[in-house]
């Protein structure tokens, strides 16, 4: 698997992962809104958490999703490639969802959201 790529069309090459890969989350997933029985904006999965590969989709016709599954949440999160690395990979912290907390707590963004 080779590097993210923000202007690449993923399905013009076949998928980062295969079925039942072993993933870890490079980003904190939130619910988009898609995601049913959790508000807007809940943690769906945390940085660092791994799952397995249970499905995988398309969405716009240019990137792959894939279904993760994370065991210890007991619910399937669709995610990009941009969001995962393999499990065995070496994780390295390039995210701060630190930062990414604090400004959905200022009430300036929560309003302009509304």
């Amino acid at each position: 698997m080779g590097l993210y790529n923000p202007g690449e069309i993923e399905l013009n090459d076949p998928p980062a992962f295969e079925m039942e890969a072993k993933v870890r989350l490079r980003r904190m997933i939130r619910n988009d809104g898609t995601f049913p029985g959790k508000e807007v904006g809940e943690t769906l999965a945390k940085k660092g958490d791994v799952g397995y590969v249970v499905g995988i989709g398309t969405y716009l016709q240019s990137y792959y999703i894939y279904a993760v599954h994370f065991l210890e949440k007991g619910y399937v999160v669709g995610c990009r490639r941009k969001e995962l690395i393999p499990a065995d990979d070496t994780f390295i912290d390039d995210t701060d969802d630190e930062d990414i907390e604090e400004l959905i707590e200022e009430p300036s963004l929560q309003e302009s959201q509304v």
